[in-house]
């Protein structure tokens, strides 16, 4: 574990971490509300994690969680939040006299996103899921708390999705759910008919050569959100039918902003953060 600035009061950490884009888009936010730029980011493998908390505990005001981290913290805090324990996943964690209390703000951020992105609404909305992997188990409990008229799930193992069903089944009972598997394309397509947002989760887009998640040619009369930031073929087949159609950047803004808020208690300066988080992807 490598702390290049012992004075940052805040901090990312993960495993890789070199591409996160949070310090630059936090320390706007703080820069803009006059608290200097306190946010930097720690590259923490598995087995250093107790270390890490003991210097939070000591150091650190407050700390975001990424990938492989989310599940992997949890036995190092002092407490959770009912939202992350449901989620099983804590990406924003406050310092508070040495303890250390764990919440979730990527289903606010997805939710966010979707109203500033589609002006959706998720109350009474029907939500389709490709993927049931971290990115999704984190934001599913959140949205099904805000009374969606149903929630359906593909993924590439039928089991997983039936899973993850399951759980959000007992905790919130009066949605309605459904699940296959993604090569299942009956259902695939019946999902997407009934659904008005297709969110897909999955890493597939990341790489070049990646292929599309589902076919492309499924596609049609559904808003499309893609949690990665980066241009894919999902994203651009949705751009050719003319689909509204955006990608993870909103989400990551806005789960961020959430987290400047947990930490401060003051609204979060939006439009710097949004304008510094632009800038760095240009950048890349």
């Amino acid at each position: 574990m490598e702390i290049s600035d012992k004075n940052i009061k805040y901090a990312v950490i993960g495993d890789p971490i070199a591409h996160s884009l949070s310090p630059q888009m936090q320390n706007a936010g703080f820069e803009a509300c006059g608290l200097g730029r306190p946010y930097g980011k720690i590259h923490v493998r598995l087995e250093e994690l107790n270390d890490f908390t003991a210097f939070a505990r000591d150091h650190l005001l407050g700390f975001n969680i990424t990938v492989p981290h989310k599940q992997n913290i949890i036995p190092y805090l002092d407490s959770i939040s009912e939202a992350a324990g449901l989620a099983k996943s804590v990406n924003t964690v406050t310092v508070i006299d040495g303890k250390l209390h764990g919440d979730t703000t990527d289903g606010y951020g997805l939710q966010a996103a979707l109203k500033s992105d589609f002006d959706l609404d998720v109350e009474g909305a029907s939500l389709f899921f490709v993927g049931c992997g971290g990115a999704i188990q984190a934001v599913a409990y959140h949205l099904a708390a805000q009374h969606p008229a149903a929630m359906y799930f593909a993924n590439r193992t039928a089991p997983k999705a039936g899973l993850l069903v399951a759980g959000l089944g007992a905790a919130y009972p009066e949605v309605c759910y459904e699940c296959c598997a993604l090569d299942e394309m009956e259902l695939l397509q019946d999902f997407i008919s009934k659904s008005d947002v297709l969110i897909q989760g999955t890493s597939l887009g990341l790489k070049p050569e990646d292929p599309s998640p589902i076919p492309l040619n499924l596609l049609k009369d559904i808003c499309v959100y893609d949690t990665i930031y980066k241009e894919t073929p999902l994203q651009q087949a949705a751009r050719k039918a003319e689909l509204p159609v955006a990608d993870g950047r909103s989400m990551l803004l806005f789960q961020g902003a959430k987290s400047f808020n947990i930490w401060t208690g003051m609204e979060a300066p939006v439009a710097a953060m949004r304008q510094a988080l632009e800038t760095a992807i240009a950048q890349r």
